[in-house]
């Protein structure tokens, strides 16, 4: 299925490849799709983590609800980062920080 705003962040994520800021990544069920909000993608980084991920929120945070967490659950993937778009999972990944400082 042609969901413009997936495709676009795949396209985002080949170019972060191809640059070796990321080594892989993944979005399990893409054919059944039909919204940014329910993707879930997954992301293995090269090292420093911390500079390769600054690397993707770059260019990935101007799309709304940009999140990425360690993958704990290694349900859907064995990759170790997970990023979604999506407003609840972007709380839930806010959540400690804003506990830590409260």
């Amino acid at each position: 299925m042609y969901v413009k705003d997936i495709n676009d962040v795949k396209a985002q994520l080949n170019n972060l490849q191809s640059q070796g800021t990321i080594s892989a990544w993944a979005l399990p069920y893409e054919n059944l799709l039909t919204r940014l909000s329910a993707a879930i993608f997954f992301i293995s980084v090269d090292e420093p983590v911390d500079e390769s991920l600054e690397a993707v929120r770059a260019v990935l945070g101007s799309f709304p609800h940009y999140g990425v967490r360690p993958n704990a659950e290694k349900r859907l993937s064995d990759l170790p980062f997970r990023i979604t778009f999506n407003e609840e999972e972007l709380i839930k990944i806010m959540a400690p920080a804003t506990e830590a400082t409260s």
